[in-house]
C-alpha cells in the first residue's frame, strides 16, 4: 500500500541536476524540504495502517487503531496549536520548506478530516464484525435484548446517575467549562423545568472516572464472555430520566481538544515547580483548537457548540462513533485472548549476566550492551537497587526524563537516600503530559534527602545518563556507568526499542562526571574526550563527519552512513547529507516519524535511502555511524536530528568502543535495513510505499531480534 499525502509545492520535485556539487542557493530551494507536520502526519498513516492489517492478531489491530487515536489528539494538541499560535500572529514560515503556517493548516484541515473518516471506517467496516465473529460483540441500543436492557437500566440508576450532573443553559446556568478531550453530551429538551419555565438544551459531562466501555455480564449475554455497550449508548438511552417531567429530542456526544502546550518563562520565575504545577491546571482549560461531534448531530446544535468554543467550521469534525477511540484500549485489557494478541515473550540477558549477580563484577569485566525491549531493563535497575545497599558505593547521580508513577528506579534511589548515599537527581519537570509526575517523583526524592535540580532553564534535560561512585579497594574510585537512547521507565522499556550501555570504562565514567557536574553547578563544562554533548560539540561533531565522508568519497574511498533516529527535521544536518550524497556517499536513513529530507532527488539525493519501520515496538533506538575511511565512528544517542535536540536540549551521544558491541550493532542495523515487511520506503514526494518480500525470504526485523535475543 502507498500512503500518499498531498505535496505543498510543485508535486514533480526535480531539482535541477548539477553538473557540479550543488551550492548554498541551490540546498536552500523549499522544494527539497517536507513540511514537518505534514510528514509526522504522514508517520500516523503508517500506524493506522496496522489496524487493517491481517496479519497483526486481531486485537493488536485494535490497539494500533488507538494508537492512532492517542497521536492524532496529540498532533492536534501540540502541532495544530502550535501552528494557529504561529498564524494568529502572523508568521510567514514553518520551516525550510518556506509554507505559512495559514498555507499549512489549510491543507491539514484537509487531510486530518479523511484521517478520521478512515479510522472510523476501519472501526465500522473491518474491526467491529471481524471481533463480533470471534464472539467479541458491541451490542447497539437497537440489538439490546429486553433482559440487557433492564440490566442497563438499573446499571444506569446505580452506577451513573449518582455521578452525573446535567446542567441544563439558561442566564443563571452558562455553558460550562469543558475539560480537554472530555466526553460530553449536548441534550435538546422539550417540555417545562421544575419551576415551570421552558428549557431548550442541557450539558452532560461524564467524569473520567467512568469506563467508556461498560462489559455486560454473562447472565444476560447467554454466556457469552465479551459483550460490552459503549458508555454513550446508556447514557442515550436513558437520558430521560435525568430531566424529571421534560423529554430529549436529542442527546449527542462531543468533545473538545486543547491547546496543551505549557508555557513558563523561565527568565522570569523563581520556582520552576511551583510556575509548572500553576500551568498544568490551566492545561485542561487551554484555546480549543478541534470540535468533534456524533455526526448525527443537528447543524443548529454543531453551530451553537462551534459558537461556543470559538471555532470555525474547518475545526468542526463529525464522528461516525465513539468521540474518543483511544478509549477502546480498555478492551484489550478486558478481553483474555491470548490468540487475538502478539505471543508473550520473556526478554532475554546477556550471558554473563546469566551467571554473575554482583552487576558491578558483570560490568568490570568488560562494556554490556542492552537492546531493549528484546533484552530485559532489569540490570538497569538492579544496578540503582545493588548501588542502594552496596556498602562500598559513595554516590549515585542520574538523569530522569520520563519515569512512569511506579518507578522502580525512583524506589531505589530513595532507598539509596535513606542509606546515607549521595544521591544527586536532575529531573527534566517539562517532559510533555509528565509533568505532574515528575512534580511528585522530585517530591519523593527530596523528602528522602536526595539532592533534586531540575537542568538548567531554557534547556530540557533528555540524556539518559546514570552514574554510581564505588570505592574498592584494588581499584580506588570506581565510576559505573549507564547511557541509553531511551528513558528510565520499565514500562516503555517493554514497549520501545531502546539501546542501553553498561560501562566502567574510566574515561566515559569522566565525562559523564563533568556533565553531571555542569548539570548540578552550572559551571562551564570540561572538553569531554569520549561523549559529544548538545547544545555544544553533538551537532557541529556530526556536520563534520558527515562533510568528511564526503571528502572521503571525492578522494574515490569508500564512504558510508547509516543514521537510525527518530526524526530528522534539522535543516543544516539534511544540506550536509545532501552535500555528502552528490559526493557519492552511500546513506542509509532509519526514520521512525517526521523525515524533511526528501530522497531520491536527481542531482541531490540519489545516492540517499529513507525508510520508516513501524511495528509491534515503537522504534527508538538512536544510532549514528560513519565508515571515516576504516576507523569507523559509531554512536548511540538520546537525540534525535532535530533542532530542538541539538541546539535547545542537554542530550548526549555515547561511543560503541568494544568490538564484540560494534559488530552486533552494525548486524542489527542490517537487519533494518534488509527489513521487507514492517519496513516503509519514503518517495521524493514524501509518500511512503510498504516493502513487500515478493519471491524474497520474508525479513521483520523486530521478528528477528525478538528471536535471536528475547526468550520467545
Amino acid at each position: 500500500m502507498t500512503s500518499n499525502i498531498i505535496n505543498i509545492g510543485n508535486p514533480d520535485i526535480q531539482a535541477p541536476r548539477a553538473a557540479a556539487e550543488p551550492d548554498d542557493d541551490t540546498l536552500q530551494q523549499p522544494e527539497l524540504y517536507i513540511n514537518r507536520y505534514l510528514s509526522l502526519l504522514e508517520f500516523n498513516h503508517r500506524v493506522l495502517e496496522y489496524a487493517r492489517d491481517n496479519s497483526f492478531p486481531l486485537l493488536e489491530r485494535l490497539k494500533h487503531l488507538c494508537i492512532s487515536s492517542s497521536n492524532l489528539d496529540e498532533f492536534f494538541e501540540i502541532r495544530i496549536a502550535v501552528l494557529k499560535q504561529h498564524a494568529k500572529s502572523g508568521a510567514m514560515q514553518s520551516g525550510p520548506d518556506n509554507h505559512t503556517p495559514a498555507e499549512v493548516l489549510k491543507v491539514l484541515s484537509g487531510k486530518t478530516r479523511a484521517f478520521i473518516d478512515e479510522q472510523y471506517r476501519i472501526l465500522s467496516e473491518e474491526l467491529i464484525p471481524q471481533l463480533a465473529e470471534q464472539d467479541i460483540l458491541f451490542l447497539k441500543r437497537s440489538e439490546w435484548s429486553g433482559e440487557q436492557e433492564e440490566w442497563l437500566s438499573t446499571f444506569f440508576r446505580k452506577q451513573l446517575t449518582p455521578i452525573l450532573s446535567p446542567l441544563g443553559l439558561d442566564p443563571a446556568h452558562p455553558f460550562p467549562k469543558v475539560l480537554n478531550k472530555s466526553l460530553n453530551f449536548i441534550v435538546s429538551l422539550k417540555g417545562k423545568d421544575a419551576f415551570g419555565r421552558d428549557s431548550a438544551l442541557a450539558v452532560i459531562q461524564a467524569p473520567r472516572v467512568l469506563p467508556r466501555i461498560i462489559p455486560l455480564p454473562e447472565s444476560v449475554t447467554g454466556g457469552r464472555k465479551h459483550a460490552f455497550v459503549f458508555l454513550s449508548s446508556i447514557i442515550h438511552a436513558f437520558v430521560d430520566e435525568l430531566f424529571p417531567g421534560m423529554k430529549s429530542t436529542g442527546c449527542y456526544q462531543f468533545r473538545v481538544t486543547r491547546n496543551s502546550d505549557l508555557f513558563v518563562d523561565e527568565e522570569e520565575i523563581e520556582d520552576l515547580a511551583r510556575a509548572l504545577e500553576g500551568e498544568l491546571g490551566a492545561r485542561r482549560y487551554g484555546d480549543t483548537v478541534r470540535l468533534e461531534v456524533a455526526d448525527n448531530c443537528p447543524e443548529d446544535l454543531r453551530n451553537y457548540l462551534l459558537q461556543e468554543f470559538q471555532l470555525s467550521p474547518d475545526e468542526l469534525f463529525q464522528a461516525n462513533g465513539p468521540v474518543n477511540l483511544n478509549r477502546m484500549l480498555a478492551v484489550y485489557d478486558l478481553v483474555d485472548r491470548p490468540d487475538l494478541k502478539f505471543k508473550g515473550f520473556t526478554s532475554g540477558l546477556p550471558d554473563r549476566l546469566k551467571t554473575s549477580k554482583n552487576i558491578f563484577e558483570a560490568i568490570s569485566q568488560g562494556n554490556i550492551l542492552l537492546h531493549h525491549p528484546y533484552q530485559s531493563f532489569v540490570p538497569v535497575i538492579d544496578l540503582v537497587r545493588q548501588a542502594a545497599t552496596d556498602p562500598d558505593v559513595l554516590a549515585i547521580k542520574q538523569t530522569l526524563y520520563r519515569t512512569g508513577p511506579d518507578s522502580a528506579v525512583v524506589d531505589a534511589l530513595v532507598n539509596a537516600a535513606r542509606a546515607g548515599k549521595e544521591v544527586t537527581v536532575v529531573i527534566e519537570l517539562r517532559a510533555r503530559f509528565d509533568e505532574a509526575e515528575n512534580i511528585e517523583l522530585a517530591s519523593r526524592l527530596q523528602e528522602a534527602g536526595a539532592h533534586v535540580v531540575y537542568g538548567v532553564v531554557g534547556y530540557k534535560t533528555h540524556a539518559k545518563m546514570l552514574l554510581v561512585v564505588r570505592k574498592e579497594a584494588k581499584k580506588g574510585l570506581v565510576r559505573y556507568v549507564h547511557m541509553g537512547t531511551g528513558n528510565y521507565h520499565p514500562r516503555t522499556a517493554r514497549l520501545y526499542t531502546d539501546y542501553g550501555l553498561l560501562t566502567c570504562d574510566p574515561g566515559i565514567g569522566e565525562d559523564v562526571h563533568n556533565v553531571f557536574m555542569q548539570l548540578t553547578s552550572l559551571g562551564k563544562v570540561q572538553n569531554l574526550h569520549n561523549l559529544l554533548q548538545s547544545p555544544f560539540t553533538l551537532h557541529p561533531t556530526l556536520i563534520r563527519w558527515i562533510d568528511r565522508e564526503a571528502e572521503h568519497a571525492r578522494d574515490g574511498k569508500p564512504a558510508r552512513i547509516i543514521i537510525k533516529v527518530n526524526s530528522l527535521t534539522e535543516a543544516k544536518a539534511i544540506k550536509a547529507l545532501y552535500r555528502a550524497s552528490c559526493a557519492g556517499v552511500s546513506i542509509d536513513l532509519v526514520v521512525r516519524g517526521m523525515c524533511c529530507l526528501r530522497p531520491g532527488i536527481p542531482g541531490i539525493s540519489e545516492n540517499i535511502r529513507v525508510r520508516s519501520i513501524v511495528g509491534r515496538f515503537l522504534e527508538h533506538t538512536r544510532v549514528y555511524y560513519f565508515q571515516n575511511d576504516g576507523n569507523a565512528k559509531l554512536y548511540g544517542a538520546s537525540a534525535d536530528l532535530m533542532e530542538r535536540n541539538m541546539f535547545n536540549r542537554v542530550e548526549i551521544a555515547f561511543p560503541i568502543l568494544e568490538k564484540k558491541d560494534r559488530k552486533r550493532i552494525m548486524r542489527e542495523l542490517g537487519i533494518c535495513l534488509a527489513d521487507n515487511t514492517q519496513a516503509w520506503e519514503m518517495k521524493a514526494d514524501g509518500s511512503y510505499q510498504r516493502l513487500q518480500p515478493g519471491d524474497s525470504q520474508p525479513v521483520s526485523a523486530q521478528t528477528t531480534l525478538l528471536e535471536s535475543l528475547a526468550d520467545t
